[in-house]
């Protein structure tokens, strides 16, 4: 375990799963909100201001095999202006065989003047899946928005799946057509571990390897969320059918 970081760890036992670590981190505490079979839901709350200049912010999601882990935000990140510092944010998730990890994200806010780097890593061992939905939000109102780089690393079976890095600490650079073009709000919704159709569709485009990816870009969050919500919920369906309790 990193020091200082948010740990979920869910073990099975038998037909069931366990909360068995829900550590608190600097910023983040996990609470339990409820266990029904193989299924565990769990809430992470915020329990001091972020993202200050300095803040490293770490959460590690450790799932057994055939567990279902599904993860809540009821409120999101703000990365505060760093007035000349940086902050970091860094997500890293192992989910063994047959397992499953639905995160649907709070949006992360960017507010003038930030400067923050986030990363996601993702291991899945064989027949895993993990579905995720991000949203990030350049700017409070009336802000343009600080500095982001996010990183995002996702394996499967130690093959990697999706690679990708989106470099979007210049303002004149995230605003060419082909990156944002102007726009504020991204939001990306991923199903990794398996493929729902070979066909790129709309916002969907399918990954090399078994995976999806749904992406859109708006001025308002509300927008981003009527593009991808019915995607991520028809996905999320999918994940919970592989689990005979939800």
């Amino acid at each position: 375990m990193t020091e200082g970081a948010t740990r979920v760890v869910v073990e099975r036992v038998g037909d069931t799963a366990v909360a068995k670590e829900l550590i608190s981190g600097a910023f983040l505490a996990p609470r339990l909100v409820s266990a029904h079979g193989l299924h565990v839901r769990v809430a992470l709350v915020g329990h001091s201001a972020t993202l200050l200049a300095g803040d490293d912010l770490r959460i590690e999601f450790d799932v057994a095999p055939g567990a279902f882990l599904e993860v809540l935000e009821p409120s999101g990140t703000v990365a505060y202006n760093a007035r000349g510092g940086h902050a970091s944010w860094t997500a890293t998730a192992t989910v063994g065989a047959g397992g499953a990890l639905v995160w649907r994200a709070a949006p992360f806010v960017v507010a003038g003047g930030a400067d923050v780097s986030r990363r996601i890593d993702i291991s899945l061992q064989s027949d895993a899946v993990a579905l995720l939905d991000e949203m990030v939000v350049f700017g409070r109102t009336g802000e343009i928005g600080g500095a982001l780089r996010s990183d995002q690393r996702i394996t499967v079976d130690g093959t990697p799946l999706l690679v990708e890095t989106l470099d979007l600490r210049s303002v004149p650079d995230r605003s060419r057509p082909g990156v944002l073009g102007g726009h504020r709000v991204i939001g990306t919704t991923m199903l990794l571990g398996m493929k729902t159709s070979d066909t790129a569709e709309g916002h969907v485009s399918p990954l090399a390897g078994p995976g999806m990816l749904a992406r859109a870009i708006a001025d308002q969050a509300h927008e981003v969320s009527a593009a991808l919500d019915h995607v991520s919920s028809d996905w999320r369906a999918r994940v919970a059918s592989r689990f005979t309790e939800t």
